[in-house]
């Protein structure tokens, strides 16, 4: 380098090491799993809640997961014994726990947005399989004074906690949120076994103890397409998008989803459904949006795929012509996620351009000669692992890591440049 009088040399290490740390610093990271314990260890306040954490299975639990929220509760609010204040309620200090820890990142603002009506939110606890219908969820209120209030969603009086504040937080990985009381779940069922069911996850059962999904409850069963997820959950599991019964309420009269033939009916309700399990965080931090669906696996690939991404804090899902997006979690017990969604799922092949009698319905030639099938090698559609794991191989996916890397490029570009512009003056 050509130096001046007074000017100081720059090592071609130093610049490199610097040029890569900014890269760096542009580059997406892959959402990690929580460490609760460390995130409370410099709050000495919190110190006692922290050691129940780390003496009980949750802190383990919690590091296989992201994009959540803990209430906290400080040592002066805690009881003397928390485990024998469980236990006089009929509760285990585990559970009472993972009672604290709900399944969504929610931030201050986020509690500043909530409706008047609150907001349910599920939690660990309900993953357990022992909380008897959506009694693994809390209530989320407003209350006087314009304080938020955790309760329990059951019909009696029940534990209840005010929010005293924010503690701090991982942006869309943890929120810990200070609450004044350690409160203990409605209705347990101390007796029921922590193991994961052999038969399966009765979905329809699901819904109908979740409240509010009576119409999709009622469709998948007479449709019989339930009974196929028991097999799919053996596999790499099943994330099920379940509308509400408002958003069935909400459907145009043109769509006439409930006249069509049991066939393409089944097929809206496949629609809904991908095969692989994907927690929250998971969907949160998707590598490749577009996603296969149950009705893929029946048709074409690329056919009947859903777009998700993430949009202003919240999971979006585009279908082409409808855009949706998750309201709660129903259920989260690996290998099964069960999701509240705000609209139901009209895939554009049936409900697009030529409407609910759409030529696009009928299977390829190939699917319905079984002769045939059997000698043509076709792309696979299912996925083994979530896609926080794994890259796809569609065109769409293609793309969009092109444009990504495009995009990184051009940091990298106005990176150099502005070096060479802050090196300039020492030449």
């Amino acid at each position: 380098m050509r130096g001046g009088a007074g000017a100081l040399p720059v090592p071609g290490g130093l610049a490199l090491g610097v040029v890569l740390l900014l890269v760096l610093a542009v580059l997406p990271s892959r959402a990690a799993g929580v460490n609760v314990t460390a995130a409370l260890a410099a709050f000495p306040s919190f110190a006692d809640f922290a050691r129940l954490l780390e003496s009980s299975p949750v802190a383990g639990e919690l590091a296989a997961r992201s994009s959540l929220t803990l209430l906290a509760v400080p040592n002066n609010n805690l009881p003397r014994s928390p485990s024998a204040f469980a236990a006089a309620s009929g509760a285990d200090i585990a559970d009472v726990l993972r009672y604290h820890v709900l399944l969504e990142y929610l931030s201050p603002s986020d509690l500043a947005r909530l409706p008047a009506s609150g907001k349910l939110v599920t939690t660990l606890f309900q993953t357990t399989g022992r909380a008897p219908s959506d009694l693994g969820a809390v209530n989320l209120t407003v209350g006087g004074n314009s304080t938020v209030v955790v309760r329990s969603p059951a019909p009696f009086p029940g534990s209840s906690a005010t929010v005293l504040g924010a503690v701090t937080a991982v942006p869309y990985n943890l929120s810990v949120l200070a609450v004044g009381d350690l409160i203990v779940p409605s209705g347990l069922d101390v007796a029921a076994s922590d193991s994961r069911p052999a038969a399966g996850v009765n979905i329809t059962h699901v819904l109908a103890d979740a409240r509010g999904f009576n119409v999709a409850a009622s469709m998948l069963e007479a449709s019989g397409v339930a009974d196929e997820f028991t097999a799919d959950e053996r596999g790499a599991g099943i994330t099920v998008f379940v509308p509400t019964d408002d958003a069935f309420a909400d459907l145009p009269a043109t769509d006439r989803l409930q006249s069509l033939p049991a066939d393409r009916k089944a097929t809206v309700l496949r629609f809904h459904v991908l095969h692989s399990y994907y927690p929250l965080g998971s969907l949160e931090s998707i590598v490749n949006p577009v996603q296969p669906t149950l009705a893929t696996e029946r048709f074409e690939a690329g056919q009947f795929t859903l777009n998700i991404t993430r949009v202003n804090g919240s999971v979006a899902i585009d279908t082409g012509i409808v855009q949706a997006s998750i309201t709660r979690t129903v259920f989260d017990q690996n290998p099964v996620a069960v999701f509240a969604v705000s609209k139901v799922l009209l895939p554009k092949e049936m409900f697009g351009r030529g409407g609910a009698d759409s030529d696009v319905m009928a299977p390829p030639p190939d699917a319905m000669a079984p002769d045939a099938a059997e000698n043509v090698r076709t792309p696979p559609t299912r996925l083994s692992s979530p896609p926080a794991l794994r890259g796809g191989a569609d065109s769409e996916s293609s793309s969009a890591l092109s444009t990504a890397r495009a995009v990184n490029w051009w940091c990298i570009r106005l990176v150099l440049l502005n070096l060479h512009l802050l090196l300039l003056p020492l030449v």
